[in-house]
């Protein structure tokens, strides 16, 4: 509720140790009172989180169980490091295509399960490093290297992936091909040639049926529980098992021991890459979700500890035999539907998974594979986002570009080879607008203060004899040669001899080596035609990096100013002119250049 306190409200400054294990802290302060919140939302997430952590699993190429293996430790990992007291993790949709795309090629189709486990866990335990790391080291802002365009292409390109991945189960036969393309080419291929099977097909489409009626019409009624329950029913009551209809059978009783995976240390290049990728997407999404859920609550999280949370329970998934983790919209909203108020609903769900898997696990004897892949396709559907895509066609069709460049980059040709295309052209549409920035020349509009672009604003008047001139980025090596024809080309268009032109530098924020150079070049370029080159409002760090240069002297102490106002004084008080008209409230003193 939003007069739930925060644990950051107590007076008292929280130790070491309660910062790094928020949860003691919960334990602390727990009312009594929340205990029956927290156990009936418990148990509704549970519902939830037993059917999609088995079909996940098989969507990441592994047995049904591990995913509840790696339920119950991320649960209890988070419920301890956590600092978010309504956050849920758990396996996740868009990881498991990564997962499965890392471990296929090592282990082949077909291949040892006990080998794809210890490469999952493997791949969970080296994300976990990289999370805590991150964490402890305040390397949560890597996440911002990828823009919000290339990370809805990503992940739309992820719920392509899932949903195509899926559909041989919905109709009830296999595909041997790995790629995307070729799996979709493959389904084709085999409903023509009558390999779907009917009963299968009926549960899948039933299945989905009822869970996109239910997300419309009532989404907060358990329809991934209905679903699943009521295919278990149909295909024990009408044995389809004999009419060749795929099940999950009954799970290993038991929990594992934890152990380190066992692995070819020949393997750890590939597992690193896919564990870096799918690291550099969870934390952005974890962080994002945990602080919408704290703003919600007038709650403050610290971004650092969630990323080392997050570390943890990957770290705790790998030792029990389970996959990478992270954070879940759709658990964590079911949680706080059904009235949960802290961690204690993922222990509760935890508790609940390890007494089916000591005492029920033959629940899932007749759960059909169809109602699974209903429920993955259901997840890859919500994790397309049309919205965005449509609004980027209204206000920057560029960004769509790099939207739809992604999407395909990771349906076509892999989601592992996907991470490393979006934040390549991430990283490339950050050095477009860098290397060819807006430049504008600048006047005064009559009746508001300041200078203005004269391109936009064609009423604004130019200082006689003046240019004063703005780059709106840093100067460095790619556009430096840029900046000087940019200057040159505005000095040439004046249709007036020019005697000074004025950088204003309040966009500039950096000057590399280059940049220097090439200041100093127009500088000599501008002086044969009887042209002075100078700074207004120009940073003082950047000033400092020009005297390292030693681009400042030779550009000359005299030819910095602290304000454009102050170097059109000093110009137009030296030619006689009256600065009045061109300054907004002269305040001297006069012919004072602030270097």
């Amino acid at each position: 509720m939003a007069g739930t306190p925060p644990i950051e409200a107590s007076t008292t400054p929280p130790s070491a140790l309660m910062r790094w294990l928020p949860g003691l802290a919960t334990l602390r302060s727990y009312r009594r009172r929340d205990l029956r919140g927290d156990l009936v939302a418990g148990l509704a997430v549970t519902a939830l989180l037993v059917p999609q952590g088995m079909a996940y699993a098989e969507l990441a190429g592994l047995p049904a169980v591990t995913g509840l293996y790696t339920t119950v430790t991320a649960l209890l990992a988070y419920a301890v490091f956590g600092p978010s007291r309504i956050l849920v993790l758990g396996p996740d949709s868009a990881l498991a295509p990564l997962i499965l795309a890392t471990i296929l090629p090592l282990v082949g189709a077909g291949g040892d399960p006990a080998k794809a486990i210890a490469l999952a866990s493997a791949m969970a335990v080296i994300m976990g490093v990289i999370c805590v790391v991150s964490g402890l080291a305040h390397l949560g802002v890597i996440t911002e290297l990828l823009s919000k365009p290339l990370r809805v292409g990503y992940l739309n390109g992820v719920a392509v992936v899932v949903v195509v991945s899926q559909l041989p189960k919905l109709f009830g036969f296999s595909v041997s091909a790995e790629s995307t393309p070729a799996r979709l080419k493959e389904l084709v291929v085999g409903i023509l040639d009558g390999r779907t099977n009917a009963a299968a097909l009926a549960i899948g489409l039933a299945c989905l049926a009822l869970l996109f009626g239910f997300k419309v019409l009532a989404p907060k009624v358990p329809a991934v529980l209905i679903a699943v329950v009521g295919a278990t029913v149909a295909v024990a009551a009408f044995g389809l098992v004999t009419h060749g209809v795929a099940v999950v059978g009954p799970v290993p009783k038991g929990f594992p021991a934890p152990a380190l995976p066992v692995f070819d240390l020949g393997e750890i290049g590939r597992l690193t890459l896919a564990a870096f990728g799918m690291a550099f997407i969870t934390l952005a999404d974890t962080s994002a979700l945990s602080r919408t859920f704290a703003l919600k609550y007038g709650r403050k999280v610290d971004p650092d500890q969630e990323i080392v949370a997050l570390g943890a329970a990957n770290l705790a998934a790998g030792f029990f035999q389970g996959f990478p983790v992270s954070g879940s919209a759709s658990r964590t909203a079911v949680a706080e539907a059904a009235g949960g108020k802290s961690q204690a609903v993922g222990v509760v769900g935890a508790l609940a998974i390890i007494l089916l898997l000591l005492f029920a696990g033959g629940l899932t004897t007749y759960l059909p594979q169809a109602s699974l892949a209903a429920i993955v396709i259901v997840a890859g559907t919500s994790l397309f986002d049309l919205a965005t895509m449509r609004w980027l066609w209204r206000v920057r069709r560029s960004e769509l570009v790099l939207c739809l460049t992604a999407l395909l980059g990771v349906a076509i040709v892999g989601v592992l080879q996907g991470i490393v295309i979006a934040i390549v052209l991430s990283l490339l549409a950050f050095l477009q607008r860098v290397w060819r920035p807006y430049d504008a020349t600048l006047g005064r509009v009559r009746g508001r203060h300041g200078y203005h672009d004269v391109a936009r604003h064609p009423e604004a008047r130019q200082v006689p004899g003046m240019i004063i001139f703005r780059f709106d980025a840093p100067v460095f090596f790619a556009n430096a040669e840029h900046f000087t024809r940019a200057v040159k080309k505005h000095v040439a268009e004046r249709g007036e001899p020019v005697r000074h032109v004025i950088i204003a530098g309040e966009p500039i924020t950096d000057i590399d080596t280059t940049g220097a150079e090439s200041l100093r070049n127009l500088m000599d370029d501008l002086a044969a035609d009887d042209v002075t080159l100078a700074f207004a409002e120009l940073k003082g760090p950047v000033k400092d990096r020009l005297r390292s240069y030693g681009a400042f002297k030779e550009i000359g102490k005299k030819n910095f100013f602290s304000t454009i106002g102050h170097a059109i004084t000093e110009y137009l008080e030296e030619a006689g002119g009256d600065p009045l008209e061109w300054v907004d409230d002269y305040d001297g003193p006069k012919k004072t250049p602030k270097g």
